[in-house]
Parts: structure tokens; C-alpha cells; sequence
């Protein structure tokens, strides 16, 4: 049994998918249609940068769904292995959008559309500078949490993402991260600041919820082929209605990627298929299970490695 997983936000690199772009007119076309969908040239964004364009998030969301879902195509067009076969499809954040278009329950054109939207709210939600993500390595979950409730009166952070054993990221505004970095420090605890311009997954991102709450309650949606895990549950559902519900939550909801793969696990899958730019959530899943199957298909020459 095998799943499929779709990458998030920080796997973006400028250049990524220029070899199928080359090769596959029809990945041309999504990427044409991208651009004329989105008013701007995404394409040129991807292919050529500058990074910085590329990282800023209402651009780095739709290119990294561009990215995957191009490889998809190719993978249904250039191969007889059928995604359609998965036990499940999941997504990291905006990876669960890839999700839910390549199992069919989005279309193409209605998935770029949310994420243009949601990536623009989300990067507006809270003033560039404020806010920020800290990523905090080789520490339970358990022990961070503490660390939050016992602190809550010093400062305001909020579990954003439990990516993995020992790594967790958390959001908050500048000040309160700082403040939860020396907390850290004192506790022996390593943290990192990332490179990003605000902190997702967090009750800081309401007016994002507020605003993709419109955009994807008036977005049609159908009973996907494969059944998606939901960043917010870490469970699996094919249920439209239910998909609704909780990408608009997902949104200021933290990530349980750590769970969602467990439960894949317990499941009885063995192979996860990693289908974007990068390696990052096949490293994630390795620190969960060394004992899985990892294959990654983010270039051309990456579609032999499912045969």
C-alpha cells in the first residue's frame, strides 16, 4: 500500500519543473493557464526569479501547486503507474490543495484561484515584520506546549506545525518569539528562526479565515478519488462538504503532519510517493519511520523511479 504527498510552503526553488516545462506542451499550457489566471507571470516567477519573488507567499502557494500538479499530468501521461491506486492522498498546508485537485475534487483552474486568494490574505493577515515562525528542533511536543501554558501571561505563541519527532514550529509576533527563544535557550532547548514574513497557522491569520471562508464556500467541490488526509484532523475524508469545513479552519489551525503519517502508517502503508519540489516531507516522514519506503518525483528523470 502506498500514499502520495504533496509539499508545502519552503520547498520552492526558482527553476523547479523546467525540464518537464521544456519537454510536455500540455505542462506548458498549465503553466500559460496559471498565468493568465493569476494576471501575472507566475511562469517567468518560477523558471527564472529572483528568489525573492518566488518566497513572497501569494507567489511561492500557486507555484508550488503548479509544480505538482504538472508532475502529476506527467505521471498519468508519460507512465502506466496509476495515483488513483493510493490509499491516501495528504498534503502539508497549502499541499493539501495539490491533494485535493489531483484526486479531482478541485479542478486545475479553481485550485490556483484559492490559492492565490488565500496566499494574499495570509501574507496581509498580519503586518510584514510583525509576526514570524520559529522552528524548534529535538524537543517533544509535550515539553513545548508546557513551556506555552506555563509562560502565557510573558508571552503569546502558538503551535503551528508538529512536522515530525523532535520538530515542531511555532508562530507568534516578533516580540513574543523573541521572548519564547531566550525561554528556550535557558531550558537548553535549539531553535531557529525561518525565513518567513509571517506566522501561519495561528488565530493571528482570523482576517485570512474571515476572507477564505467566502472563497471556498463559493468553490465547488467533489467527492475526491482518493481519500485526502486533513492537515486539521489528521484524519482521512471524502467528503465535500467536510473538505470545506476544514481548509477554512486549516488555515489558523496547526499542522499534524507527525499524526497524519502514523495514522498512514498504522494503516498499513509502507511507500509514501513524495510528488513536488524538494525532499522535504520525505525527510519528515523518514525521522517518523525509518523502515518506510520513500520515493520522491519532483524532475523528469524522477518518473523511472516509479516503475
Amino acid at each position: 500500500m502506498f500514499s502520495v504527498l504533496f509539499p508545502g510552503q519552503g520547498s520552492q526553488t526558482v527553476g523547479m519543473g523546467k525540464i518537464m516545462y521544456q519537454k510536455f506542451d500540455y505542462v506548458k499550457e498549465l503553466f500559460d493557464i496559471a498565468d493568465d489566471i493569476l494576471q501575472k507571470p507566475i511562469s517567468k516567477i518560477i523558471l527564472e526569479g529572483p528568489k525573492e519573488l518566488i518566497d513572497q507567499t501569494e507567489n511561492t502557494q500557486p507555484a508550488i501547486f503548479l509544480i505538482s500538479y504538472s508532475i502529476c499530468e506527467a505521471i498519468k501521461k508519460e507512465t502506466s503507474f496509476n495515483l488513483n491506486n493510493a490509499s491516501f492522498f495528504a498534503g502539508h498546508s497549502l499541499g493539501e490543495y495539490s491533494a485535493l485537485a489531483c484526486s479531482g475534487s478541485l479542478t486545475f483552474e479553481q485550485t490556483i484561484k484559492l490559492l492565490q486568494s488565500r496566499g494574499r490574505f495570509m501574507q496581509n493577515a498580519v503586518p510584514k515584520g510583525q509576526g514570524g515562525m520559529l522552528a524548534i528542533l529535538g524537543t517533544e511536543i509535550e515539553r513545548i506546549n508546557e513551556i506555552i501554558y506555563n509562560n502565557y501571561e510573558h508571552f503569546k505563541c502558538y503551535v503551528a506545525n508538529d512536522n515530525s519527532v523532535g520538530q515542531v514550529v511555532v508562530s507568534g509576533n516578533i516580540n513574543d518569539l523573541n521572548k519564547f527563544s531566550e525561554e528556550l535557550k535557558k531550558n537548553k532547548i535549539k531553535n531557529i528562526r525561518l525565513p518567513v514574513s509571517a506566522p501561519f497557522h495561528c488565530q493571528l491569520m482570523r482576517s485570512a479565515t474571515d476572507k477564505m471562508r467566502a472563497e471556498i464556500s463559493s468553490t465547488d467541490f467533489k467527492k475526491p478519488k482518493v481519500s485526502v488526509m486533513s492537515n486539521v484532523t489528521a484524519q482521512h475524508t471524502k467528503d465535500p462538504d467536510y473538505i470545506k469545513q476544514l481548509l477554512i479552519e486549516q488555515i489558523e489551525k496547526p499542522v499534524r503532519w507527525r499524526e497524519i503519517v502514523i495514522n498512514m502508517i498504522n494503516s498499513k502503508v509502507e511507500k509514501f510517493i513524495e510528488i513536488g519540489p524538494g525532499k522535504v516531507l520525505s525527510g519528515l516522514v523518514k525521522r517518523i519511520d525509518s523502515n518506510v519506503k520513500l520515493i520522491q518525483v519532483n524532475e523528469l528523470e524522477d518518473l523511472n523511479n516509479l516503475t
